[in-house]
Order: structure tokens, then C-alpha cells, then sequence
């Protein structure tokens, strides 16, 4: 077929053939691309019913954004040939990785990890691959690994069902309940991510027989060697985790490919990514990137927030690019004004490139100065001044995520360019309101919230249709409510803001977490996970829509869940002090203490460094001091204790947090008054508070029965 046209696309080479269909390299010739194209058998699709399953198949993939997961472009039929368009990836199957020998602990954990990056992704969208093998896992010479072949399943001939046989999974890869032709689920997925896990550590595949019969008695009844018995440098850590996704009973396996994710952290193994090897690194060893705060260059010095804003645009835009992690922005503004050296802020914040610029703003002319750093040697990859109008201002940051885009070898998919040339508002002066209420946004306290809604109610007023703004509007409300004692009303605005904001941008990734921030707070929590799925689908760096997710599973008891989406957060946000703080919490609440104390010391790392940036910071005073005191500390953490007392006497959450306080250092009555005139302040979130073991030390006590007494008639 070479040199044919199949609807639009011109086939250029032929790059694999499998139990389907025919894999091109192929040109599209209405966009001018290349792609990989997928010409389908006449058999196993014979029908139009088993066509619309694969149909219903692919667009499920299709939705799926995750930079270790291959993008399906289109399915479509032209003169009876069934076809599908995928992205082209230029890299080595790990099969044809694997026939030169076992790869190095590092490498293969590598691998697997963002394997399993992916997975989780799907499989939170209910997306099973039941096809995974060494074959359908591409590794680029960067070292991204893309999982191909999602939404390929087979249909039966007569009903459309998934049939499970060596000819859609290769034998080895096959789990128990596909040999016995059972009911398949995301485990069936981790059995074969185990298989490929011992793969690469010890070259071989953990069963062997032939015929197909002896092999398939194999992987029913027997037990393979640890990987570490056949190749010595693998460490033993690496058996217990590839054991239990081999476990053959499901109910012993990982229930969810999360649990392997967290397991294989604890490891303390590299990822390959900046040379991590902590707990909480960057996700994988893929291009990222850190956007710091912008300079203020101006002659009044009076632009910080406009700077700021221009620095938090730019994160935005390349955070619609697939292939770039991108640090968030908090992570990022931690180091604002920080005199260090800028391949030592890369490779604390987990980085290959950092971009650093300034902004001068004189009238309506703005002048742009940016530079990106590669953070090995701290040499320049791109550099550019832009001197143009005010109005030009979205032009310069779109060519900006370009120009970084280009620089960093990463080839732009149609989607992403269209993201990134959308322009949030016509108006500038919308703009210019909606940045002064962003640099409020972050300060956490009453007062400046109510500043920043001010901010954002005046944007909006200049332009109507401005998503963004109804959405940080809508995130300001679900504060007032939740930590400063807000009333119904504002938790009312906060849904009815986030729904316009989302009438008005589906495509906004900060809008649906704003929504399920706002439904999770009127606990309407099977609707909220929706929305933070969708913010997660979206826009897979937003910190906001793993941290508020992670509050609302653990407001539910949902602890595992939990657990794995603070560490996501952490993963997203490695500044982040928080995740780590409020996940060392909640494994004392499972009853995990052993896994306490390393993510404990993690947590008091961050809010060292935080507070070395912002010694200011309320909320950051409270949990390490909190922090503290479970590591025994208590003396220094009394110091922070009567700071946050002597400061803070009107902020509902942080007159909250002093109650955790006193009832971690045994101070039972001094721990009651406190949370009493937190929920005489505006707290009233009674399942919450009686979660959190915080309060395990006051649960007898006379004044802590009559609250939650009176909490639960309020109701």
C-alpha cells in the first residue's frame, strides 16, 4: 500500500503488522502531518456492530490526555477499509529494547512508573487496555514511554464482546482470568504491567512452557523466581511489588494501579527524572519545565502583579502541551526573589529547563525580555525581547509557549496549538483586573480573598464571557466557606459561579475543579469526583484539582484513594508542603505509622522552605508546627503554637488548626476553647472534624460532645 491514499492520508512506510491491522507511517495531507495510521483486517470486524465497537472503543481512548499514552486522532471507514489515526512516535518498543539483555533498576523503574502514570489515567476514565505487552510500549530516545494500542480490544463475531486470546495478548502477558476467559478489570492491566516489570529487570519472562497448553498451566498454577535471584542488582523491594501485581487471585493483587505507583516510590529508587529520588519527585523523565516569577522592570516598580500574571499565563499555555510537564505555579513562585542559582531552583523543583524573564510596562507599551535555561549546564536554549502594544500582550505569551515548544524539540498536536492560541478575554482592562485579584488569590487569608472577588467581579464586569475569572471567583467563595466561616450564600455562589464558568469554557480545566470544589463542600460527592476527573483529564498538572479531590475522598473516609491522589499532588506541586503534611496525617488515621515518619521529615523539609520564603504564612505555621510535634518535638513546635495563637484570632481554620495543636501536646481544655471559637467563628464541618485524629485525645471530653452535639442540630 505504499504510496496509496487512504481518505487523506498518504501512506509513506509500513511499521508493524499485528493481529488487527497494518501500522503506516503516513502524511496527512489535510493538515500536513505525519501520523501513524492503522489499516484494520477485514476479520475480527466483519459487521457493523463489531465496527461500533470499536468505534465506541476508540473515542473512549481518544479522550484520553496523558503524555505517556499514544493520542488516537480518528476512526473512520472509506471504501470498506477501516482505518485509525494515531499520533507518530518516533522511538523502540520495549520488546526490541529487551533483546539486548535486562535493563539497569533505574532504567526499568523508570519505565514502569510512567507505565503506570498512564494507566492510572485510563483507568480512572474506566479505560481498561487488556492488550498490554512489550510490543505495545514505545520508549523515545528522550526516554518518554507511550502506551499504544489503547481502545484496540477485540470484539467476538456474533455478540461484539471482548474475546481474551493469545491472538489479541501474547500468551505470556495473558492474566489467569483471561485464560479462564473470565471477567477482566484494571487488574487484569497490572498483572500485565507486572509481566513486563520482571521483563525488564531480569530479561525473561516469569513463565515458560510449551506448548501454549504447558504455558498457560504456567501462569495459572506456577510461581516464577524473584527478579532478584536471577539478576542480582535488582533490589528486594522490586519482588514484593512485582508480586503482588502478579498475585493470581484478584482480590490479592493491587486493587488499583496507584497502590503500585505509591510502592514503587517508597522505593526510593530513581525515575530518571532530574535525578530525584525522594518520595515525592518529578513524574518522569519527559521534558519539564519551571516558569519562575517574571521581574518587574517597570519605572514605578508598580507591576508585580502584572508580572506575576504574565509568568502564571505562560504556565497555563504549556500546561496544554502533552509531551512538557510543566511545575506549578506555586512550586514555581516559591523561589520569587530568591537569590539562588538557577540550575539549583531546576533541580529542587525537579526540572530540565527553567524560563526566567521581566516585564516592563510604560502606558499601553510593554517590553518582554524571556530566556530559557537548560538547568544541566545553565546554558541558554532560546532567548527572546518582545516590544509591543499592551493589547499584543496574548500574542507574546502564545508565541512565548511556541517558541519553548520548539526549543525543547516538542512537536506540537492541532489541539494543543488551538489551546494555546485561545485567548481568555477581548478585554484588557478585564485582564489587568483579573491579574491583581490572581496575586491576592494565593495569600490565603479573609481579608484578601474578599479583595481578590472584588478583583474578579470587576474583570467580569468589563467582559461577561470571561471563564477564568467567574472560575477563581467561584474557587474564592468555596474559601469563605470552608475556612473562614462563610454562610450558605456563599457556597450557593461558588456552584452558580463555577457553572457559568464552565457554560462558557466546557474546555477549562480550573472551572471543573472549581465545581467539584464547590460540590464536594455541599456534598454532592459523586457529581464532585466527576468534575475533578474531568479537571484531571484536562489539565493533568493542575495541583488544585489532585488537592481538593484528596479532601473530599478523605471527608468520606475514602483513605486509599486519598493517599494516592496527595501523592499526585506532591508530584505535581514537589514544593507543595501540604500534601505531604496532611498525607503523613492520614496514615496515622490507617493506622500506618511505620509509613509516617519518612513522609513526616518530608513534610518538615517543605515548611522549612516554604516559611524561609514566606515566614508569614499562617496556614504554614500550623502544620509545622503540627508536624513537630509528631516527630517529638514539641518545645519548637510550642513556639509556632503560640506565634499562630497570638496572631491569627479570627480565621475559623486556623483557630482549628490551634485545637489540633494543644490536643497533640495533651493540653485537652486549651484544645476544646480553641475549637470552640473556631466554630463559633464559621466551622461547621462536622464530618471532618470527627475524621480527623487530630482530636483522638478529646473525644471524652465533655466540651467536644456538646460541639459535635450542637454541629449535628445545626444540620
Amino acid at each position: 500500500m505504499i504510496g496509496q491514499v487512504v481518505s487523506h492520508y498518504k501512506i509513506l512506510e509500513k511499521l508493524g503488522e499485528g493481529g488487527t491491522g497494518v501500522v503506516y507511517k503516513a502524511l496527512d495531507e489535510k493538515l500536513n502531518r505525519v501520523v501513524a495510521l492503522k489499516v484494520f483486517h477485514d476479520q475480527p470486524f466483519t459487521n457493523e456492530k463489531q465496527k461500533a465497537f470499536l468505534t465506541t472503543e476508540a473515542q473512549a481512548a481518544a479522550a484520553l490526555n496523558h503524555p505517556n499514552i499514544r493520542t488516537i486522532y480518528e476512526i473512520d471507514e472509506t471504501d470498506n477499509c477501516l482505518f485509525m489515526s494515531m499520533a507518530f512516535v518516533d522511538g523502540v518498543s520495549l520488546k526490541n529494547k529487551l533483546r539486548d539483555g535486562p535493563l539497569d533498576p533505574e532504567t526499568a523503574v523508570s519505565i514502569a512508573y510512567q507505565m503506570a502514570d498512564g494507566l492510572e489515567t485510563a483507568h480512572r476514565r474506566g479505560i481498561v487496555h487488556r492488550n498490554l505487552n512489550s510490543a505495545n510500549i514505545l520508549i523515545t530516545e528522550r526516554g518518554l514511554v507511550k502506551i499504544l494500542n489503547f481502545g484496540l480490544a477485540s470484539p467476538s463475531a456474533e455478540t461484539g464482546a471482548i474475546v481474551q486470546s493469545a491472538s489479541i495478548n501474547p500468551t505470556d502477558y495473558l492474566s489467569p482470568e483471561q485464560l479462564r476467559n473470565e471477567q477482566v478489570d484494571q487488574r487484569t492491566d497490572i498483572w500485565s504491567w507486572g509481566i513486563a516489570f520482571y521483563e525488564m529487570l531480569t530479561g525473561k519472562l516469569p513463565f515458560k512452557g510449551e506448548p501454549v497448553k504447558d504455558l498457560s498451566e504456567a501462569i495459572l498454577n506456577a510461581t516464577p523466581p524473584r527478579a532478584s535471584e536471577i539478576n542480582l542488582e535488582v533490589p528486594v523491594e522490586l519482588d514484593r511489588i512485582i508480586a503482588r501485581a502478579l498475585a493470581k487471585p484478584q482480590p490479592d493483587r493491587y486493587q488499583n494501579i496507584g497502590e503500585a505507583l505509591s510502592d514503587l516510590r517508597y522505593t526510593g529508587i530513581s525515575r530518571g527524572a532530574a535525578g530525584q529520588t525522594d518520595d515525592f519527585p518529578a513524574k518522569s523523565s519527559q521534558p519539564a519545565i519551571a516558569v519562575l516569577a517574571f521581574e518587574d522592570m517597570s519605572p514605578a516598580k508598580d507591576q508585580e502583579y502584572f508580572c506575576d500574571g504574565i509568568a502564571e499565563e505562560i504556565i497555563n499555555d504549556l500546561g496544554q502541551v502533552g509531551g512538557l510537564r510543566v511545575a506549578s505555579r506555586t512550586s514555581s513562585f516559591a523561589y520569587k526573589g530568591s537569590r539562588e542559582d538557577i540550575r539549583t531552583i531546576g533541580k529542587k523543583l525537579g526540572v530540565r529547563s527553567v524560563l526566567e524573564g521581566s516585564v516592563r510596562r510604560t502606558d499601553n507599551r510593554i517590553r518582554i525580555t524571556s530566556q530559557l535555561i537548560d538547568v544541566a549546564d545553565g546554558y541558554h536554549l532560546w532567548t527572546e525581547q518582545y516590544d509591543r502594544e499592551l493589547e499584543d500582550v496574548f500574542a507574546i505569551q502564545e508565541e512565548i509557549a511556541h517558541s519553548i515548544a520548539q526549543a525543547l524539540k516538542i512537536e506540537l498536536t492541532d489541539d494543543e496549538k488551538q489551546a494555546i492560541e485561545q485567548v481568555p478575554t477581548f478585554s484588557i482592562e478585564a485582564y489587568d483586573f483579573y491579574l491583581r485579584g490572581r496575586r491576592f488569590f494565593y495569600r490565603h487569608t479573609r481579608k484578601y480573598t474578599h479583595h481578590t472577588i472584588a478583583m474578579f467581579s470587576q474583570a467580569i464586569e468589563k467582559d461577561p464571557r470571561y471563564a477564568r475569572a467567574y472560575a477563581g471567583k467561584a474557587d474564592c467563595h468555596s474559601y469563605l466557606f470552608w475556612y473562614f466561616g462563610g454562610s450558605a450564600a456563599d457556597l450557593e455562589q461558588a456552584e452558580k459561579d463555577s457553572q457559568t464558568a464552565l457554560r462558557l469554557d466546557p474546555t477549562l480545566s480550573e472551572a471543573h475543579a472549581a465545581r467539584g470544589l464547590a460540590l464536594s463542600l455541599s456534598k454532592q460527592f459523586a457529581e464532585a469526583e466527576k468534575e475533578f476527573e474531568k479537571a484531571i483529564g484536562l489539565n493533568s498538572d493542575l495541583f488544585e484539582a489532585y488537592y481538593f479531590y484528596a479532601r473530599a475522598c478523605f471527608v468520606q473516609g475514602k483513605y486509599e484513594k486519598a493517599k494516592d491522589l496527595y501523592l499526585r499532588a506532591s508530584r505535581v506541586n514537589p514544593a507543595d508542603y501540604q500534601s505531604p503534611a496532611l498525607l503523613a496525617f492520614l496514615y496515622k488515621t490507617m493506622d500506618q505509622e511505620e509509613k509516617m515518619l519518612p513522609v513526616l521529615h518530608k513534610a518538615r523539609e517543605k515548611v522549612e522552605q516554604h516559611l524561609a520564603l514566606n515566614p508569614d504564612d499562617s496556614r504554614a505555621i500550623y502544620l509545622g508546627a503540627d508536624v513537630l510535634i509528631r516527630l517529638g518535638e514539641k518545645q519548637k513546635a510550642m513556639e509556632y503554637v503560640k506565634r499562630l495563637a497570638a496572631t491569627e484570632r479570627d480565621e475559623p481554620y486556623l483557630l482549628y488548626g490551634v485545637a489540633c495543636l494543644y490536643s497533640l501536646i495533651g493540653k485537652p481544655d486549651e484544645a476544646v476553647f480553641y475549637l470552640t471559637k473556631s466554630v463559633e467563628g464559621g466551622f461547621a464541618h462536622r464530618q471532618y472534624l470527627e475524621k480527623d485524629s487530630d482530636f483522638e485525645s478529646i473525644r471524652e471530653h465533655p466540651g467536644y460532645i456538646r460541639l459535635i452535639r450542637d454541629l449535628k442540630m445545626r444540620e
